[in-house]
Formats: C-alpha cells, structure tokens, sequence
C-alpha cells in the first residue's frame, strides 16, 4: 500500500495564499480576451482610450508603490507584467483606431426613402382627405425610388449565377460584419469553464508552491511586520485614485453608444475575480508575534490593524474598482441585443 499523503491544513494562511494565487492567475490572463476580441472583430472601438490610459498609468503607479512599499516579489513581478500587457493593449488600439485619445460615437444613419415602407402608417390625428393624401404621396415616393433603383441595375445581376448584392463600400469593417455571434448560453458556458479553468490553476500553482516552500523552510525564519513608506503609500494612494477613475470613461463610452459590443465580459470577469481574490488574501492575514509563542495582550490585534493601513491604498482601489464594474456589467445586460 501507498502511504499516506501528509494533508496540507487549510487554516488562515492557506486561505489567503489560495485567494492570492488565484489573484494572480486571474491577472496573468485578464488581458488576453479583450486582446483576442479585438483581433478577432479586426477593431477596437468598443473600448474607451481614455480608460486604458488611465489604467495603464494606474499600473504605473502600482509598480512604484509596490517597490517602495517592499511588497511581496511575486506582486512586483506581477505589475510590471501589468504594464508590459498594457502596451501591448494601447499598440493594439492605437493600430486600428489611429493616435487618437478620443472616443468616437457613431451616429446612427437615418432611413433613406428607399428603405421607408411602402404603406406609412397614419396618425391617429388625421381623418378623412388628409389621410388618404398622405398614404398617395408616400406610395408615389416610394414607388418612386423602387424605379429608381431598378433603372440603376447592373445587366449582370440578372443572371441566376450573381446574386444581387450591393457592392462594399470602401469603410466598411468585414471582419466585424462576418464575425459569427455566440448565443447567452453558449457565453455563459464558456465563461464558466475559463473561470473553473484559472481558479483551478491558481489553486494548483498555491499548492505547488506550499510543498516546494516546505522542503526549504528552516527554523531561523523570522517573521517580517509590516512598516510603513511615505512614498510608497503616496503612489499606492495614487494607483488607487487611477483604478476608481479609469472605469469612468468605460461607463460613459457604454452609455453614449447604447451598447458594449466591442467590449469582451471575459475581460471584466477576470478583473473582477482577481480583485475580489487580492482582497480577501489581503484581510486574511494571520498576524504572527514577535516572539513566536509568547504574544503580548492585544500584539495581534495592533499588528493585524497595522497590516490592514499599510495596505489600505491596495484594498480601496480594489474594492472599489470591483464595485465600478458591477456598474459596467449591469450595462452588458442591460444594453443585450436578443439571440433571436
């Protein structure tokens, strides 16, 4: 027989390590849908420039607060991924959209006569004469335009092996018109097997991690307390102000267009998950004395508080950016088109 596996405890620490791993496995991947989805419609137009902007100088902000602040290697490491990841994010939109930091809005087109049906529907206002001069003067204009149309047709497309298609106009984006749309349950599936996925890896990579961690573990570790920068918290302060504010122009854009087409859930999906898993592996903390075994009435508690307001910049921004792409989900489902 094989002999037992030593279990692994799951007590505050290892709460927090997974919730932290999982963080990170959300953020090493948050970016490649958006990425994929623009490649994918050949455009960026459903993302606001003046959000990645800001995001970009957020992660900015973050790799400078991280490093003063003395953090965790991993998160340093982290953020100047961030911020490669955001190049290659504004290259992308820069490349389809131009150098531009403005966001456009199409205006919808309006309806040419032609298009008009042919029988106008009346308003209840007019009786009598009015009404049926009015039905005559709408038939006549469209039947109009339909000979108009019909004098304008190529000889070709007469022949049953062309169709009658209009010809494209050089603006238009065909790969954003052929993209082949994907039903809400077919959505929900495979946003739900990507997340399962990245939750699966972070707590893989956590646990791969606690048993290399175990075989160099030595008893001359001593335990580190947290301590505050100045600057560190001032550019912490700073990240967080970004983050809160770069959702804005993402909210705006989502409500002048009426719509998030363009836009990838997946990509907010992430954010959200890998702020709500860095902020439960923050407030699970296991403060540990100074003299291991032998702490002080009320030591916990000021070291717990401590750890708490050295990193509160770190825990606003990322509450509070969850909070901001709730709103921004609420507009994914209140601006869905129907599948049918």
């Amino acid at each position: 027989m094989f002999p037992p596996p030593q279990g692994i405890s799951l007590n505050i620490e290892a709460l927090s390590g997974i919730c932290g791993s999982i963080s990170i496995a959300c953020w090493v991947v948050v970016y490649s849908p958006q990425i994929i989805e623009n490649f994918r419609r050949s455009s960026a137009d459903g993302l606001s420039i003046v959000f990645l902007v800001v995001w970009s100088l957020g992660d900015l902000s973050n790799i400078l607060g991280a490093v003063l602040q003395g953090v965790l290697p991993t998160m340093i490491i982290l953020a100047l991924y961030y911020a490669l990841a955001d190049i290659v994010l504004l290259g992308q939109v820069f490349y389809y959209r131009g150098l531009t930091l403005s966001d456009r809005v199409e205006e919808p087109e309006e309806e040419s006569p032609e298009e008009q049906p042919l029988l106008a529907r009346s308003d209840s206002g007019i009786i009598g004469s009015h009404a049926s001069r009015y039905d005559e003067r709408a038939r006549r204009g469209s039947l109009s335009g339909v000979a108009r149309h019909l004098i304008n047709v190529d000889g070709t497309h007469l022949s049953p092996a062309t169709p009658l298609l209009n010809p494209p106009k050089v603006d238009d984006l065909p790969a954003v018109n052929n993209v082949r749309q994907t039903t809400t349950l077919q959505a929900f599936y495979f946003n739900t097997f990507s997340i399962l996925l990245v939750c699966g890896a972070g707590v893989l990579g956590w646990w791969i991690g606690q048993r290399s961690s175990r075989t160099r573990h030595t008893e001359d570790d001593s335990p580190s307390f947290p301590q505050f920068d100045i600057l560190g918290q001032i550019f912490g302060w700073l990240c967080a102000a970004l983050y809160l504010g770069s959702r804005i122009p993402q909210l705006l854009l989502n409500y002048r267009r009426k719509n998030t087409e363009g836009v990838s859930l997946l990509f907010f999906l992430f954010a959200c998950l890998g702020n709500l898993t860095y902020v439960m592996s923050i407030f699970a903390y296991s403060p540990i004395c100074r003299h291991s075994g032998d702490c002080k009435r009320g030591e916990r508690a000021q070291i717990y508080i401590r750890y708490i307001l050295v990193n509160a910049s770190w825990i606003v921004g990322s509450a509070g950016t969850l909070l901001l792409d709730m709103g921004i989900f609420w507009q994914f489902f209140l601006y869905k088109k129907d599948d049918g």
